[in-house]
């Protein structure tokens, strides 16, 4: 966030900025969606709807997972919340005590920890190597002494768009079992996988849980809309937390939403997928290309987690050069843990292709600089 208004401070002045630091998708929301909150506002759809969604988004997101992942997921178990944010925090609130941990992902999206720290629970990091996507193991698990209380993973995840294997979620989904500590999958960038399909965590179980977003794969960040899956007897705990804690979702939101699983959206979706799945096709070879090395070819999502080492071993400098000099906003590895961080970069391809191109120029001329 600093980055972007430092970027919007030089863009006030005249600069022109390639954005590439915020992980919002470029795209507009989809039409579809727009005109369905359009209809419920002039409908008079603005009071507030029961804490855990309005029953027609709930079936609609169990008939998603029916139709999409062909399992069977009963709507009484779908919570839907302000954001896959608001989701998070009523996952931990509901489940970690004081001064109990949740095991996350090094590096890996910033505000988790700040949700455990929140509900006075601690964040207990998992360092990730690139051999493993920088994505925790159930051996890394194995290590802690005493067990967490919540494993919370993300696949794909934030910052490096990497997905964990089939068959290391399941060995993290058994180990969780034996040790009685609570499995939590983010999937808010599942929508956005650019080989094959990647199968829901749900299917490990009824005692996952999983927190999606209307964000990311149907562009909708502005509305504030995500939801949650979790186990049937946990659900009137976290109907109780949203009461107390936000009311319930945006409700003309939620109308809006409920244009997002029709076949009219699901087809500007796809298309919006394989234009980040081109971006991404020209932006990793391309950073390759100017020096930053790149171990691990992200599989979904929409970054690129670079180690930037060969030019500064201070990302933050050079993430301010970066801006100043070539007019390029990336964000630094120190927003998403601690491990290597320094060393570290994400790119986010949430810009066209001519940006983007645009944009590696102007870096290849700075560090040509030296």
């Amino acid at each position: 966030m600093d980055v972007l208004a430092r970027a919007r401070a030089l863009e006030a002045a005249g600069a022109d900025v390639i954005h590439m630091e915020v992980g919002e998708p470029d795209f507009p929301t989809p039409r579809p969606i727009v005109e369905a909150g359009r209809r419920a506002l002039a409908e008079g759809r603005t009071g507030y709807t029961p804490a855990l969604g309005i029953p027609e988004l709930r079936e609609a997101i169990a008939r998603h997972y029916r139709e999409r992942h062909g399992l069977a997921v009963a709507p009484q178990r779908i919570v839907v919340t302000p954001g896959a944010s608001g989701a998070l925090l009523l996952v931990l609130a509901a489940l970690l005590g004081r001064d109990e941990t949740v095991a996350l992902a090094d590096p890996g999206y910033p505000c988790n920890r700040h949700f455990a720290r929140a509900v006075e629970g601690r964040a207990v990091a998992l360092p990730g190597a690139a051999e493993h996507g920088y994505q925790p193991t159930a051996a890394a698990l194995a290590a802690l002494d005493p067990p967490p209380r919540l494993v919370l993973v993300a696949s794909p995840a934030n910052p490096t768009g990497t997905l964990i294997a089939p068959a290391e979620l399941a060995a993290i989904h058994a180990w969780c079992r034996r040790t009685g500590a609570a499995l939590v999958v983010d999937e808010i960038y599942h929508g956005l996988v650019y080989e094959g399909e990647a199968p829901t965590a749900l299917a490990l179980g009824e005692d996952v849980l999983v927190i999606n977003s209307f964000s990311k794969y149907f562009g909708m960040t502005g509305w504030r809309l995500g939801w949650l899956v979790a186990p049937e007897g946990l659900v009137r705990a976290l109907e109780r937390l949203a009461q107390n804690l936000f009311i319930a979702a945006p409700t003309p939101a939620q109308h809006a939403a409920l244009a997002a699983f029709t076949p009219a959206t699901l087809e500007i979706a796809e298309e919006r997928r394989a234009a980040f799945r081109a971006r991404r096709e020209f932006l990793v070879p391309a950073l390759r290309g100017l020096g930053f090395s790149v171990p691990v070819t992200p599989q979904g999502a929409f970054y690129v987690y670079a180690d930037s080492r060969a030019f500064d071993d201070d990302c933050e400098r050079l993430c301010r050069r970066l801006l100043e000099e070539a007019h390029v906003a990336v964000t630094p590895g120190t927003d998403f843990g601690r491990h290597e961080a320094r060393g570290h970069v994400r790119f986010a391809y949430t810009t066209g292709i001519d940006r983007l191109e645009r944009a590696v120029e102007r870096i290849r001329r700075l560090l040509a600089q030296g």
